[in-house]
């Protein structure tokens, strides 16, 4: 990864982008890719796509979800605290002792979910149970809701936790939102490398960094919809299950710094699956395997029944911790998806149907 490519990401990590407020990221994504595409564009809702022209209108999509888990105000009480409710699939679980990033009308405004010492809890410690999502109070330093509203909050605003991205030894990457703004990396990489390839591809790529995902994958619908790709390939994140007491009888396999995974079933194009394995094999590129028995849970169930049908597939890299603060990722799986799909893109015929035959 270089300068650059680093800056970029962590950028992208910092920018606060929940579900339903995903601009403020999409433009720093758009802005990465102007010098390179040949256009760049968004829909109503914010789905934002970049173009790179091949030698043909054949056209690949490489998707990923832009938005982020949070939270939302709910309530302002008389005293100055705030009750939230979960944007996406916040875990209220580990909520409480949180540093937060509100997102109010005249600026960012911090705050902490509380939590009550242990002190003053000793005497329920035997049969305490996870707090329900109304319980959690927010301090931003009010002593009122006149207090609140002077800041410029309401109900309705957005907040992010405030962690950003850091560093571990042995390449391993640690921010929140890694889910998915790391995918939001991966195939704006992708993108950067065909532009400076000396031949066009024979297709012509969309990278899609689509809004909503994680709340149904909305942004995903209407953007599909409307670019009607020939053929895609989803980029999400999966759970690493090399970590204490997963099970992977129950979970799976999929072990951190052992390469992208590609899922069979449901959604996933049988042929295009084939296509990435043997890609991955060609260029040496380790990949792990995952099983879709009823959905992916991705944008991929989202976009390959559109329009008549696309043929799809889902890649994803592995990470630890997801959905929370601590969401780690290896730099060599980023670096070998980035291959994996600059490959794919590059193998696409211009009149390939990824078609089943009879």
């Amino acid at each position: 990864m270089t300068k650059n490519q680093r800056e970029f990401l962590f950028k992208l990590l910092e920018t606060p982008s929940p579900t339903g407020n995903e601009m403020p990221g999409q433009r720093v994504w758009a802005d990465y890719l102007g010098s390179c595409a040949d256009a760049v564009d968004c829909d109503a809702y914010g789905s934002t796509w970049a173009t790179l022209k091949g030698r043909s209108d054949h056209t690949v999509m490489l998707a990923a979800h832009a938005d982020e888990i949070g939270w939302m105000i709910r309530h302002i009480q008389d005293d100055g605290f705030l009750r939230i409710d979960r944007v996406g699939g916040s875990d209220h679980a580990t909520g409480r002792g949180r540093r937060l990033r509100i997102l109010g009308d005249k600026g960012e405004v911090p705050g902490i979910i509380g939590n009550t010492a242990i002190h003053l809890r000793r005497d329920s410690l035997s049969d305490e149970k996870t707090p329900k999502v109304h319980e959690l109070w927010v301090d931003v330093g009010a002593s009122s809701a006149e207090e609140v509203e002077e800041m410029g909050l309401r109900v309705g605003h957005y907040a992010v936790y405030s962690d950003g991205p850091t560093e571990l030894a042995h390449k391993r990457l640690v921010s929140r939102a890694l889910d998915n703004r790391i995918g939001s990396y991966i195939i704006a990489q992708v993108m950067r490398r065909l532009a400076k390839g000396k031949k066009k591809a024979a297709s012509s790529l969309l990278c899609l960094n689509a809004v909503q995902e994680e709340i149904g994958g909305h942004g995903a619908i209407m953007a599909t919809y409307r670019l009607r790709p020939d053929a895609c390939v989803c980029l999400d994140v999966t759970h690493a299950t090399d970590t204490p007491d997963i099970d992977a009888a129950q979970h799976g396999k999929v072990s951190l710094g052992g390469g992208p995974t590609v899922t069979h079933g449901t959604a996933n194009h049988p042929l295009i699956v084939e296509r990435l394995i043997d890609i991955a094999a060609k260029e040496s590129i380790p990949l792990q395997h995952e099983a879709s028995s009823r959905v992916t849970g991705t944008d991929t169930d989202k976009i390959f029944h559109q329009a008549g049908g696309v043929p799809s597939a889902l890649v994803s890299l592995p990470l630890r911790c997801m959905h929370s603060v601590v969401e780690t990722a290896h730099l060599d799986d980023i670096e070998n998806t980035i291959r994996l799909l600059t490959a794919f893109v590059r193998s696409v015929r211009e009149d390939e149907p990824f078609h089943q035959k009879l």
